[in-house]
């Protein structure tokens, strides 16, 4: 008699996704860290890969230390800059080797002093990366993109209208950040308590990261790393719209802050405007929450929720918000919809933003109203999408644009 096999439990199941979430991602990788030329880029190797390049030219792994504090303590890019490492090696590094970083197609800079850069890569690929400065202090955040594309579609964002073309590797995810200090000349690391200007970072550009999740981990791993960039865990910020098997992952091996695209509190709304609310629905993804590591009322979850009229700013939307975070240490960013072209969502009014978030208050959760920075450059929350798709259609057949300085090195 043939026995039933047992179901599988929630775990099994869980992994089973994690395994199929990263099968996807491996479809649109990245290509090779490597120039036309054969030489390898050393920026977005951990240090156990960067130890091996050593080892196979011939070299002792304490070369990689050196190369380390080199590369992501001072910023340097020119091997013939490292003072501490002999002639001889530096010009045998320079054969094989580059410190790379993306090229920078275009800056533009908002009123309210927000910075905003195209980076094109060596495949002609571009991202947009953008910097928020603190309006009254020295310090801001980093916006970095994961993905060239998005392959979510939320439809109140214009990355969105982009389709995914392919992940972005480690070294393209950590480079967006080292150009960004290069523009601000911040380097070397401060290790004395000096305010950095490019204080936090914050993974909410192009992309949703827990689609790209290894290469996102390893590029944050080489961020906190100590002896090196050394930016805290407590200073980055990973943004999902709700990948739920990989959340769990994120916060065990990472840890790193959390915010969560939320954006409706129902979820026939939700299933409309973020699409993978229909794989991975509203009760799911607040479970996810709840399990995830470290969250406690000195690292709350952040619910960024944008506000569109008449779809989502009901009273009543803003009491059901209240019941679905109960319990959980969180705030809520109210974002005021920032409008693109061909949007077909207008922004709720200033009465329904501020009756919104009063309910939110008065049940004991923070509710900013976020204030609208660099939408005149469209760089604001939801804008971004390169301005270079635009132009090549404008223009077919039109030359790719310089993507990576170290091509030229």
């Amino acid at each position: 008699m043939t026995q039933t096999p047992a179901p599988a439990s929630p775990a099994e199941l869980s992994e089973a996704e994690r395994a199929r979430v990263l099968a996807k991602a491996a479809l649109f990788a990245p290509p090779a860290a490597t120039l036309p030329d054969g030489r390898r880029d050393l920026v977005g190797l951990s240090r156990e890969e960067l130890a091996a390049e050593m080892v196979a030219i011939g070299e002792k792994p304490f070369r990689a230390k050196q190369l380390w504090h080199w590369i992501y303590h001072q910023g340097v890019t020119d091997f013939a800059k490292m003072s501490t490492i002999a002639k001889p090696m530096q010009a045998r590094l320079a054969e094989r080797f580059v410190v790379g970083r993306p090229g920078v197609v275009t800056e533009q800079t908002s009123t309210d002093a927000t910075r905003k850069f195209l980076f094109g890569f060596r495949d002609g690929q571009q991202v947009e990366t953008v910097y928020i400065p603190d309006e009254q202090e020295d310090r801001g955040a980093v916006c970095i993109s994961t993905q060239v594309g998005c392959t979510l579609s939320c439809k109140f964002c214009h990355t969105g209208t982009q389709k995914l073309v392919r992940n972005l590797g480690a070294a393209e995810i950590v480079g967006q950040f080292m150009a960004a200090r290069d523009a601000y000349g911040e380097w070397p690391s401060p290790t004395d308590g000096t305010p950095r200007l490019l204080s936090t970072i914050v993974i909410m550009g192009m992309g949703e990261p827990l689609y790209n999740y290894e290469n996102v981990a390893k590029a944050m791993r080489i961020i906190m790393d100590n002896e090196g960039i050394a930016l805290s865990r407590r200073r980055i910020t990973l943004s999902t719209s709700g990948v739920v098997p990989m959340m769990d992952r994120c916060g065990e091996e990472l840890g790193v802050g959390l915010a969560v695209s939320l954006h409706a509190v129902r979820n026939d709304i939700r299933d409309e405007i973020v699409p993978l609310n229909r794989k991975y629905p509203i009760e799911e993804l607040m479970a996810a929450c709840r399990r995830y590591p470290g969250a406690s009322n000195a690292r709350r979850i952040t619910f960024e929720y944008v506000m569109l009229k008449g779809v989502n700013d009901s009273e009543a939307d803003a009491r059901e918000l209240v019941r679905l975070l109960k319990g959980l240490p969180a705030k809520v960013n109210l974002i005021p919809f920032n409008p693109w072209p061909g949007s077909p969502y207008e922004t709720s009014s200033n009465n329904a933003i501020h009756r919104f978030a009063n309910i939110v208050m008065e049940a004991g959760y923070a509710s900013p109203i976020r204030k609208p920075r660099g939408r005149d450059i469209l760089a604001a929350c939801g804008q971004l999408k390169t301005e270079s798709e635009r132009r090549r259609a404008a223009r077919p057949g039109a030359a790719p644009p310089e993507t990576n300085r170290a091509d030229a090195a």
